[in-house]
């Protein structure tokens, strides 16, 4: 038996006012195809399908369609779980019309924690897999507030609260199997965040819960399940050194920071109890780039990728400035360089603009004690502005500074 394995599709999701719908029609026609060329049976969805709450009508057409693409194809179950970006009541509205296609959906963590247990069947009828589809746990799922709470309080009821749920789902699936009367594989599904998991600048991972209670250890899963498909983290990896707990990450980058980052579904194989997992990549359908450096540094990588013979479609682009002289004319720099290429610049960040902001004056003086002037020229040199640039600086201050008095003395 083989399970394909993935997350965080976040359908709807958009990138600096960039819509992605074409990159999720491509990632899910993609996915579409590989579970018919790996014969894959099962199907786990590990939760933020949506990026929102209220997601638009392409971001439902896309989910819908492929739902019934691939309850029409050799994949006998589809089994999906809420996150913390999904509605569960959205999730869970169709949940008896999916059914009747073997799409089993579970938004909202059920009050009787064994209706998390799904007993899948084979095409005879017979049992072929267990499923613990536990989903986002929320606060409420979790604990009962109390006046008085410390944070300590709250983290430790959460936890516990974490602990026991999983528990309870694991004995739930423990008799499923005593009862089905062979030994099927176990597997559990979860929507949270390990200790220890690897995330990214930018890629829009939540804090699931208020403290550090946000990471658990992997000890929270039963040693019944024999592979634990898991969802929130962006990055595909690992966790605590176990190939049979995953997280297959999100198939598109999230943000800049993941530009370049491979990213996979998680093929895994039964033979028996025993799970093989292979990590399958998955095709770009959007490139991105984040270049950083001084002027000579992006100007010579603008450069480079607008002569790249090899680029397909556009190209998107995050410009993070760092050098010691002040551009303060950089977007302008930047149109000029990209005008009538492929390349798109979503995201500018001018790291020396930002920076020259007041530090803390000298010990001896105060701001009452220094005028306008003075106070940019510490400006200055606190960030070691170079003296060639000094005299147009200071030149634009005094303009600026001249028309707020006009607009001041008209005002007044």
């Amino acid at each position: 038996m083989k399970l394909l394995h993935t997350s965080d599709w976040h359908l709807g999701r958009t990138l600096y006012g960039k819509a992605r719908h074409d990159e999720h029609q491509a990632f899910l026609a993609w996915l579409a195809d590989k579970i018919e060329q790996e014969h894959v049976d099962v199907l786990l969805v590990a939760g933020d399908i949506f990026d929102t709450t209220t997601p638009s009508n392409r971001a439902q057409a896309l989910y819908y369609r492929f739902l019934c693409r691939v309850a029409a194809s050799r994949c006998r179950h589809v089994v999906v779980i809420g996150g913390n970006h999904d509605s569960p009541s959205f999730l869970d509205a169709p949940r008896e019309l999916l059914q009747a296609l073997d799409v089993h959906v579970v938004g909202a963590a059920a009050a009787d924690p064994a209706d998390e247990v799904l007993l899948l069947r084979d095409g005879q009828g017979r049992p072929e897999l267990i499923v613990c589809a536990v989903p986002y746990l929320r606060d409420r799922d979790l604990r009962t507030a109390e006046a008085g709470e410390t944070l300590q309080d709250k983290e430790r009821k959460l936890l516990a609260g974490l602990r026991a749920h999983y528990a309870a789902v694991g004995a739930a699936a423990g008799q499923k199997q005593k009862e089905a009367g062979t030994d099927v594989p176990i597997v559990g599904m979860g929507h949270l965040f390990t200790a220890g998991g690897q995330t990214l600048e930018g890629d829009g991972v939540r804090e699931l819960y208020v403290g550090s209670l946000a990471h658990v250890t992997p000890g929270i899963f039963p040693a019944c399940m024999d592979y634990v498909a898991l969802g929130h983290l962006h990055v595909p990896q690992a966790v605590g050194g176990s190939e049979a707990i995953r997280y297959s990450g999100s198939p598109l980058a999230m943000g800049f920071g993941e530009a370049g980052q491979q990213k996979s579904v998680c093929l895994v194989r039964f033979e028996q109890r025993e799970p093989a997992v292979r990590c399958k990549p998955i095709p770009t359908f959007q490139q991105l780039a984040r270049l950083r450096g001084d002027w000579e540094t992006i100007s010579a990588r603008l450069h480079a990728l607008a002569q790249d013979e090899h680029a397909q479609g556009t190209t998107w682009l995050e410009i993070v400035y760092e050098g010691d002289a002040v551009v303060g004319d950089l977007r302008e720099r930047l149109q000029a360089l990209t005008a009538d290429t492929h390349l798109e610049v979503l995201r500018v960040q001018n790291r020396r603009v930002v920076a020259l902001a007041l530090d803390a004056p000298q010990a001896h003086e105060s701001l009452d004690e220094l005028d306008e002037t003075q106070v940019f020229d510490h400006c200055l040199d606190a960030h070691d502005v170079p003296a060639a640039q000094r005299d147009a600086l200071q030149q634009t201050y005094r303009e600026a500074l001249a028309l707020l008095h006009e607009d001041d003395a008209r005002a007044g």
